[in-house]
């Protein structure tokens, strides 16, 4: 296949392109620069340009760029650098294919399951509301964007990501220095639900998404069984071989992270419905399962 891959620079982008070369598929990288590979193809969401000869006739396009939601502490301006590269950078693309004389077959973009808001104990699946909050908001507008494609008949799908269990990059990249070091802990009351999928997962289920036609909208990508970040908390601990008895107080966390803090200490207790209905099969579906995968660089 022929396919075009946005936030190809990043750990799912570099994965998947990985991935899928692997297998001979042809893979363009849009850019949001000069490109200066044979490979590469520019874009621009805030001039909303895509360099669509690029992208005419290819078979999908997978589109994972934004803003890393924990890269700094949450301003007022980086929310709204999260929310414009997302929201913008989703309706550049849609349009373009929308315009496409030979338009994909399938348009899979990037989405969150924080677009549940905070669920607590609560279980959901792809039929549940919205949820409230500034993530949440995010990824309504987020999915509302791809509209453009699926009005003109692209098969789009929305992949919901939970957390990424990877030691390479993200959100949890981050944590395995700090478990290694003996200084991993809980964070606030540790109650909090973690929807977490391994990496290797995750792009095989975005594959997955590219393969099977007549599935569209909304699908989870989680492992079927989400864990509380306590019991996430001591899994790394089993793994890893080290103690895990430090905590951070939530005031800390506010003070350290801004409006994020706030995200970290609620959570999503989602689960991929639609995406085992589709007769997808996980390899790490549990948490000790993904971490160790993660640890080994198997995932």
């Amino acid at each position: 296949m022929h396919i075009a891959v946005t936030g190809s620079s990043g750990l799912i982008g570099s994965a998947l392109v990985r991935s899928l070369r692997g297998d001979s598929h042809e893979v363009v990288r849009l850019v949001r620069r000069v490109p200066d590979a044979p490979d590469e193809a520019e874009w621009d969401p805030k001039r909303s340009y895509v360099d669509t000869a690029a992208i005419e006739g290819c078979d999908a396009v997978v589109h994972l760029a934004g803003a890393g939601v924990g890269d700094r502490r949450w301003t007022a301006r980086y929310k709204q650098e999260i929310r414009e590269s997302r929201v913008l950078g989703t309706t550049t693309i849609a349009e373009a294919l929308a315009g496409l004389d030979r338009p994909p077959r399938v348009f899979v973009s990037g989405s969150a399951v924080g677009y549940y808001g905070d669920t607590g104990d609560r279980v959901v699946d792809e039929s549940a509301p919205p949820g409230a909050g500034f993530l949440a908001r995010v990824c309504q507008d987020w999915e509302g964007a791809t509209a453009a494609a699926r009005d003109a008949g692209v098969r789009t799908v929305m992949a919901r990501t939970g957390l990424v269990v990877a030691s390479g990059g993200g959100a949890w990249g981050r944590l395995f220095p700090l478990f290694k070091a003996g200084l991993g802990g809980r964070l606030g009351s540790g109650r909090q639900y973690w929807s977490f999928i391994a990496l290797h997962d995750h792009i095989a289920a975005l594959r997955h998404l590219i393969d099977t036609e007549g599935l569209s909208g909304p699908v989870n990508l989680t492992a079927p069984e989400p864990v509380t970040n306590a019991e996430a908390t001591a899994a790394m601990g089993r793994v890893l071989h080290r103690p895990t008895v430090a905590t951070v107080p939530a005031p800390v966390l506010r003070i350290a992270l801004g409006d994020f803090a706030q995200e970290i200490l609620t959570g999503q207790r989602a689960v991929p419905r639609r995406l085992l209905d589709s007769g997808f099969a996980f390899a790490f579906p549990r948490i000790d399962d993904a971490i160790r995968a993660a640890a080994d660089d198997r995932s």
